[in-house]
């Protein structure tokens, strides 16, 4: 889902940005990296130029709610809160297969029931993932719900300060350095039980924009995409700059998993997978129901 620093701008934040650039907020992570490397850098003939800042997606969703920027890379759980501002682009999200957040603890095989678990938030795809597996396999209901920054999540479990942690990306990768274990993946449950991609991070951009400038939004987005698949060593000093000194492997890895298909196009099988996220989460009253043409995109 992208998902992971505190706000550190590229471009110079605040003043007047002119009209023709777009104000942009997405994650340092690599797949975000990697997507937005050739629009970012002004490689894409034709494409709107961007004043980019980085932000964890748990900020970027605040931003969503607060109408500040322009596009932004956010949470599909924050979709019911700022589609009637934003429009959802078809294009240059995470979405996949195999990629889901974990649940982890100390112990193999731990009951959840009652127990504490630390969250990165509560307006996010991984939470919404999780109360949704645990209404099913936790029938008791767990315990207090801890929100706190997602790289402080496996130490906290580690150091037994929490029972269980809900983690994303790398961590995947990761998590046995802590030695810990995966008690669940929330992603092969929804698959399991959906048969649909599990949906991460969205783009969303301000319908204001209006419905051409939307469209040559999207068309950017595609091209970036495809040039990084095209030419992916031109975008790794971006994406390693910005991984946080993670392991250039592990950015492969993480670039692997979550830019594929659905970042190119969601598709019907996309749209279907946010759709019944949302759909599933507004009948447990996690989220407001979605009107029948929320996720339409408004480019012409």
């Amino acid at each position: 889902m992208t998902d992971t620093t505190d706000t550190a701008p590229l471009a110079p934040a605040g003043g007047p940005v002119p009209d023709s650039r777009l104000r942009i907020a997405f994650s340092p992570c690599p797949n975000d990296t990697f997507v937005f490397d050739a629009l970012a850098h002004g490689r894409v003939p034709g494409a709107p130029a961007l004043d980019v800042t980085f932000a964890d997606i748990d900020l970027t969703n605040g931003m969503a709610e607060r109408g500040e920027f322009d596009v932004l890379k956010v949470s599909y759980a924050v979709l019911p809160w700022v589609l009637d501002e934003y429009t959802l682009l078809p294009c240059g999200g995470a979405l996949g297969r195999g990629c889901g957040p974990l649940v982890l603890t100390r112990e193999a095989g731990t009951d959840l029931t009652g127990r504490t678990v630390a969250v990165p938030s509560e307006r996010s795809t991984a939470y919404l993932l999780f109360r949704l597996w645990a209404a099913e396999v936790v029938p008791g209901g767990v315990g207090e719900i801890v929100v706190m920054p997602f790289d402080e999540i496996m130490p906290a479990v580690r150091d037994g300060r929490v029972d269980a942690g809900l983690v994303i990306h790398e961590a995947r990768f990761t998590y046995r350095n802590y030695g810990l274990h995966s008690l669940a993946d929330m992603g092969e449950h929804w698959e399991s039980t959906t048969g649909l991609p599990i949906p991460l991070g969205a783009i969303i951009a301000k319908r204001s924009l209006g419905g051409q400038r939307l469209k040559e939004l999207a068309d950017a987005v595609r091209t970036s995409v495809r040039m990084a698949w095209d030419d992916p060593e031109r975008s790794r000093p971006y994406v390693l700059e910005h991984a946080q000194e993670m392991d250039p492997a592990v950015a492969d890895q993480h670039i692997g998993l979550y830019v594929n298909e659905f970042t190119a196009d969601l598709g019907e099988d996309g749209h279907a997978a946010i759709r019944g996220l949302l759909t599933r989460a507004a009948a447990e009253g996690l989220v407001p129901a979605l009107a029948p043409d929320a996720l339409t995109f408004a480019g012409s």
